[in-house]
């Protein structure tokens, strides 16, 4: 039997967020991966992270070339790990991936078996094993429940 959470009449689901999803959320405000982060913070969307990849949210969104407001990305990381399951994984990746970086977003989403959302899927080729679902996806899947 499948256990299904609804909150204000939407799906909650875990999934991996792929730091270019963050990162679009902040540059747009108003977009697709915004409303990812929004469904986070409405506790309809449980980010599953590994601490490489806090690691990599706080790398990528404090790099000087963005120039994003310190208090922003404080806020944002806060909430994304205050609001996360937090995990250890221990999965096998495939050796060949497209961008090796991508292992721990891999790794986490098998471990935890949920998607990883990302605007970047051809990093993640279909032998990782992974359901891989984009901004937009993500979002009908949890509308639709």
């Amino acid at each position: 039997m499948t256990l299904k959470l609804w909150l204000h009449d939407k799906h909650v689901m875990q999934a991996v967020i792929d730091t270019n999803v963050v990162v679009s959320a902040v540059i747009n405000p108003r977009g697709t991966p915004a409303r990812v982060i929004e469904e986070i913070r409405a506790f309809v969307l449980i980010p599953v992270v590994s601490p490489a990849i806090l690691a990599e949210y706080t790398e990528v969104l404090r790099r000087a070339r963005f120039g994003f407001p310190s208090e922003l990305v404080d806020r944002l990381l806060d909430d994304l790990s205050a609001l996360a399951l937090h995990i250890v994984p221990n999965a096998q990746i495939p050796a060949n991936l497209p961008d090796p970086g991508d292992a721990p977003f891999i790794a986490t989403a098998k471990t935890a078996a949920c998607p990883i959302v990302t605007g970047n899927g051809r990093h993640f080729p279909a032998e990782c094993g992974v359901l891989i679902l984009s901004p937009a996806e993500c979002l009908a899947r949890i509308s639709a429940g």
